[in-house]
C-alpha cells in the first residue's frame, strides 16, 4: 500500500517578501503559547505577566492569542508593514504559509498568493515537500 502523494509533492514556489500581508486585513487568531510569551516578553524588555495584560487575548475555548488592532486588525506587531518582534515571532507565524488550511487545495494555495506576493513569486525558489512538511508539521 502506498501513501497517495500530496498535490504540492513537486514543491511549491514561495519567497517572502515582508510584505506584511499575512499579518493584517481580517480578523482572526495568531495562537501563541506560555513558551512563545516568555520569549516575546523578553525580547521587548517586559514581563510575561505585563505582555499578556498588554497583548494577549484570551480566544472561545481558553486559548491564548495576539491581540489585533480593532479598525485594520492589523497584528498589534506590526509597524510599517514590518514585523517588530520577527527573531522571536509565534511559531503560527514562522510557519506561514506552510499551513494544513492553504495546502488543502491548489485552490487554497491561490487564494493565499491573492494576497501574499511570496506565493508563485516570479523570483520563489520551489520549496521541496520536505521543508513545507517541517512547517506543517510544527
Amino acid at each position: 500500500m502506498t501513501d497517495k502523494l500530496p498535490w504540492y509533492h513537486k514543491g511549491l514556489p514561495f519567497k517572502c517578501t515582508g510584505c506584511g500581508q499575512c499579518c493584517t486585513g481580517a480578523p482572526g487568531y495568531v495562537w501563541v503559547t506560555d513558551e512563545e510569551i516568555e520569549e516575546m516578553a523578553a525580547y521587548i524588555e517586559i514581563t510575561p505577566e505585563d505582555f499578556v495584560k498588554r497583548y494577549v487575548r484570551k480566544a472561545p475555548g481558553g486559548r491564548l492569542a495576539l491581540i489585533e488592532r480593532p479598525k485594520n486588525y492589523d497584528c498589534v506587531f506590526l509597524k510599517d508593514k514590518k514585523c517588530t518582534i520577527y527573531p522571536v515571532r509565534p511559531k503560527q507565524c514562522q510557519t506561514f504559509p506552510w499551513w494544513k488550511e492553504t495546502l488543502s487545495s491548489r485552490k487554497e494555495w491561490e487564494e493565499t498568493g491573492s494576497y501574499c506576493e511570496g506565493i508563485n513569486h516570479p523570483e520563489a525558489p520551489i520549496i521541496s515537500l520536505k521543508e513545507i512538511e517541517k512547517g506543517l508539521n510544527s
